[in-house]
């Protein structure tokens, strides 16, 4: 074993992982120059709203589940047992809010920029302050994008780490700059099939290794990594049934209800019915990858049990865990290591691609073109600089991301409750409550960034290590300066619980719903005081109607009525163009969604 942890790729290794890698470029050349050759803003973004629901659920999977979750639930499990399995309870209301309220309306709207949603329903301003807390949120979470595969590939190969996050950010930049949206969609399929193809590859040979299914079982269940039911209602403790279950529900809510990347491939398929469909499609999906990351983990155990390469010195971190395992396990079986790793890598040149397009869609749409007028070809070209643009920018997040002290797992769903949270909570004000103004938008929005920032990084902070230790320790003429120490530090700990401390220990599954309930509360109390908005004045189409549609669930017979809200008003303008009215689509959305929530409602 080398001192040092690192288990070099054999020359079969390398040769996979750079053929898989041609393969995930191929596929972006070949749709750079074919079709209409991304000449236009509506394939290069929406790809000409012509994709399938198979394919975008992959892609919609393959998002945020690539390699934050491949690396960070495996290490979660091995370190905690299998309480995080319970995040796929969450699942079942995060997908189906979305599939029967979100893409519906806004696929009628017609939108390219899920923010100009915003507009329609308040004002520019707010379109713009929403518009302005997506990119912030994106640019912070591809740093943990860019920065995970490079960790691993330095675990494994010894490979510069700085190097590889150059490397990963400058390949994903120019990839997201050739192939669009399409592009995008279809590498995700591919690198999806690969990507389960690895884990259950490694799954299965470390069970071998593990002396056999049975003994498997036996030394994860003997080690106490099958976990029960924890019902305990405390928020700060970090992972119970109600916090990943409920807790869940909002952060799935807020990327794949409201989140640009993921609304941007429900507006691209060909009609509302698939755009459902694939949000229906994503579950078994989700199952699928949280299942096999769960049974990585424990495999790890069951090969490794206390005995963790972390605490070995092999690694220096949890997170490299999986990498290493890899490539200890399937040292004996060439080209496996390369396939593994490669996956891993592409999968996250596919999750960093998704946000450069979203990133580059809302900057055009919603920033540049509402003031300056260009032609089309001008505008694709802008928008394939600005994903370039925004490739440079997400490079230099990378280096926040090492100083973080967190899992690559915690910090990225912190990120989306800390930032998505308040975004939930803005478009939930303008969808469920026709009485919300703009400036009790606007206000709200602010209040639930405060709050999500304030707990975020107050409970940050609190993990840090206190300098008064250091400063105690080097006091060496005290006498009782060891039971001092000792005193303080289990008085510190005493008080976590109570005040301030027990509000920055709140589990990171909540900050989601925290700030999401605040941007509510802090809207819906100003919108009152400064005057609510009358129902006249709200846009048509903008507003789904809540008290009608639970009636139609208890009145079955009056169901299958198209409500008013659910018309678009002829002639609409789009806030990038004309909204034209298409009659086949709109019959199509009348007689679908009834069905739909016939057989949610059975």
């Amino acid at each position: 074993m080398d001192p040092a942890g690192h288990k070099y790729f054999t020359v079969i290794d390398y040769v996979i992982f750079g053929l898989l890698l041609v393969a995930s470029m191929s596929i972006g050349l070949y749709y750079a120059f074919t079709g209409g050759r991304q000449s236009t803003t509506q394939e290069f973004l929406i790809a000409d709203r012509s994709m399938k629901c198979l394919p975008l659920s992959l892609s919609l999977m393959a998002t945020f589940q690539s390699a934050v979750a491949i690396i960070g639930t495996p290490a979660e499990v091995y370190a905690h047992g299998t309480q995080y399995w319970f995040i796929g309870c969450s699942y079942v209301l995060g997908l189906l809010i979305p599939a029967h309220i979100f893409i519906p309306l806004f696929y009628r709207l017609h939108l390219t920029s899920v923010y100009q949603y915003l507009e329609l329903r308040f004002c520019k301003a707010v379109r713009i302050c929403g518009t302005v807390t997506f990119i912030f949120q994106m640019v912070i979470y591809m740093g943990v994008g860019i920065y995970t595969p490079a960790l691993a590939l330095n675990a494994v190969t010894g490979f510069h780490l700085w190097g590889a996050v150059l490397a990963t950010g400058l390949v994903c930049t120019l990839y997201t700059a050739l192939g669009g949206l399409k592009a995008v969609v279809w590498t995700d399929v591919f690198q999806t099939v690969v990507m389960f193809t690895g884990q259950l590859a490694v799954i299965i040979v470390g069970v071998h290794q593990a002396g056999g299914l049975s003994e498997a079982w036996g030394k994860v269940r003997d080690g106490g990594r099958i976990s029960g039911i924890d019902l305990n209602p405390d928020p700060t403790v970090r992972h119970t049934f109600w916090t990943l279950a409920v807790g869940g529900v909002f952060l799935m809510l807020s990327l794949y209800g409201v989140n640009q990347a993921q609304v941007q491939r429900y507006l691209s398929s060909r009609t509302e019915r698939e755009a459902v469909m694939s949000c229906y499609m994503v579950f078994p999906c989700l199952q699928l990858a949280l299942l096999l990351s769960c049974l990585m983990g424990l495999v790890m155990f069951a090969c490794y049990g206390q005995n963790s390469p972390v605490e070995q010195q092999y690694i220096t971190s949890k997170d490299q865990m999986v990498l290493y395992f890899v490539m200890d396990m399937l040292q004996n079986f060439p080209g496996l290591p390369g396939l593994f790793v490669a996956c891993l890598f592409s999968a996250s040149l596919s999750t960093i691609s998704s946000a450069f397009n979203s990133l580059a869609t809302v900057t055009m749409v919603d920033l540049i073109k509402p003031h300056y007028s260009m032609t089309e070809a001008r505008a694709t070209l802008l928008s394939k600089l600005l994903a370039l643009s925004y490739g440079i920018i997400c490079l230099a997040m990378a280096y926040l991301v090492h100083l973080m002290n967190s899992s690559v797992l915690q910090a990225a769903l912190s990120i989306f409750g800390m930032i998505g949270g308040p975004l939930l909570g803005l478009f939930c004000l303008g969808i469920f409550f026709p009485c919300a103004n703009s400036i009790g938008a606007v206000t709200g929005l602010s209040a639930g960034l405060l709050m999500a920032f304030w707990v975020g990084i107050g409970g940050f902070l609190t993990r840090m290590p206190s300098p008064v230790i250091p400063l105690l320790n080097s006091t060496i003429t005290v006498p009782d300066v060891s039971e001092n120490i000792t005193a303080a530090t289990a008085e510190l700990e005493a008080d976590r619980s109570a005040g301030l401390h027990g509000f920055y220990s709140l589990s990171y599954m909540w900050y989601s719903a925290l700030s999401s309930c605040t941007v509510l509360i802090v809207g819906l109390i100003i919108s009152c005081i400064t005057g609510p908005t009358k129902g006249d004045d709200v846009a048509s189409g903008t507003v789904y109607p809540v008290v009608k549609t639970a009636q139609s669930y208890l009145k079955p017979s009056t169901c299958c009525k198209t409500t008013a809200e659910h018309k678009q008003v002829d002639g609409q303008k789009e806030m990038n163009g004309t909204v034209k009215e298409d009659a086949g689509s709109q019959e199509e959305t009348q007689r679908f969604l009834p069905d739909v929530e016939l057989e949610t409602s059975v």
